[in-house]
């Protein structure tokens, strides 16, 4: 966000019941649900269609904000999106786990039971190098991740959106991640981390053939959150989309 405030005005969300912002009462964490809280904040804004951003099952709500509601998204920028595959990948059985009725409850018990910096230091096993991260961003994590321990519904936040991600999988016809990312008419931009331990680089250039205007980005020596571990490359080719989009130039 600060490399590109010369070019945007940014704002950084918190899904319902993650960082800082409280889920609404019988709150469900379905997909539906998060885009929906997406499309009810874009829809309060004044200034007409967003550049939006999203990573991981971020990314996947994006999609489905960006399918449902085009008269809000200008851009769509997706760091490796949690795009559904028959195809296990790195350490994503770790997230499969959180979906187990049982399993995924005694997961987050014991990971919450942990020092918040070990917690923060699992980002190891999501990035290439973590010690890439800027430290003042590592910081931000312990903190936020301090403040969810305190709070009631931060567990179930975290189990039961994964979950949601999880049976979104499994949903066909006009519902399916890969029909809607196949309708989405904004420009997109696909970046991936070839070293990323969650979601298979092998679906970069399949996405990169789905969605109808596209380009793809895969860096090497970086992970599942390219974001972080390179941040300055993401902000370059947001910018060159900008560029080519104010002078004409088609993706």
């Amino acid at each position: 966000m600060g490399l590109l405030s010369d070019d945007v005005y940014a704002r950084a969300v918190d899904l319902p019941g993650f960082g800082q912002s409280e889920p609404p009462r019988d709150f469900g964490y379905t997909l539906d649900e998060h885009s929906e809280a997406i499309v009810d904040l874009l829809s309060s804004f004044e200034c007409g269609p967003v550049h939006l951003f999203g990573n991981s099952m971020g990314g996947v709500i994006a999609i489905r904000v960006a399918a449902r509601h085009p008269e809000l998204v200008r851009t769509l920028t997706l760091i490796s999106p949690a795009l559904p595959t028959v195809r296990p990948h790195g350490d994503n059985a770790l997230v499969g786990i959180l979906a187990v009725p049982g399993l995924g409850e005694r997961l987050m018990s014991w990971l919450w039971r942990q020092p918040t910096e070990e917690v923060v230091s699992l980002l190891n096993r999501v990035a290439y190098d973590a010690s890439r991260a800027p430290p003042q961003r590592v910081e931000a994590a312990v903190e936020e991740l301090e403040y969810m321990k305190g709070r009631s519904w931060s567990e179930e936040a975290l189990i039961k959106s994964t979950r949601g991600l999880i049976s979104s999988y499994l949903l066909y016809g006009s519902r399916s991640l890969w029909r809607q990312a196949a309708s989405v008419q904004a420009p997109t931009l696909l970046i991936w981390g070839l070293n990323d331990a969650l979601v298979s680089p092998a679906l970069a250039e399949t996405a990169e053939a789905t969605f109808p205007k596209s380009r793809l980005l895969v860096l090497g020596e970086a992970g599942h959150m390219v974001q972080i571990e390179n941040p300055v490359a993401v902000a370059r080719a947001f910018t060159n989309l900008l560029d080519d989009l104010e002078n004409g130039r088609r993706l």
